[in-house]
């Protein structure tokens, strides 16, 4: 199927993908990816592309009731993480965990948090890369130049306020689907 991706993303779809192309999935098997813009429902199929023509596995969390039947073998297979959201729960710390519990783990989380504008980003993927001690790869969703630009592995220091500086600068000009949202 890997074949069918590369044909509808890169010919169908006209887009390219630069920068660290493979994730460094050789040499970095957990981390936190970030996808920005997050503007647009189609940001899901590129992304979706993108894992199957860069050949790497990613994965996300959704909340445990989607994980049920007749849709949680579906989700568990495209690397998907049942999270209990429950009220009272350390949500930074489950997922942590999830690093520990797995050889390989990619999350892939959207630091606006919504497909709307928004002026700041949520901290919580951060907060997670820390926790779990891996870095974070950002990645593009530049609907403006057709591509997907990844970073290499950015690792979290102790000051949030000039790591943050560093990863906006990545998405500097970059344009999502609905280009008011970007």
């Amino acid at each position: 199927m890997r074949w069918l991706a590369k044909f509808i993303y890169f010919k169908l779809m006209g887009w390219k993908v630069v920068g660290n192309t493979n994730f460094s999935k050789d040499t970095v098997k957990k981390s936190i990816i970030i996808a920005v813009p997050h503007t647009s429902w189609h940001d899901f199929i590129v992304g979706i592309l993108l894992r199957k023509v860069a050949d790497v596995k990613t994965n996300f969390v959704g909340k445990k009731e989607l994980f049920t039947w007749p849709f949680g073998y579906y989700f568990k297979a495209v690397g998907g993480k049942a999270l209990d959201r429950t009220s009272g729960q350390n949500k930074v710390e489950a997922i942590a965990q999830l690093f520990e519990n797995e050889e390989e783990f990619r999350l892939t989380l959207a630091p606006e948090g919504t497909r709307k504008k928004v002026e700041k980003w949520r901290t919580g993927f951060y907060y997670i890369a820390k926790a779990a001690n891996v870095p974070i790869i950002m990645f593009t969703l530049d609907f403006k130049n057709k591509q997907n630009k990844i970073s290499e592995p950015f690792y979290p220091t102790d000051d949030m306020e000039a790591d943050f500086k560093i990863m906006k600068a990545f998405f500097e000009g970059v344009e999502g689907k609905v280009k008011a949202y970007s």
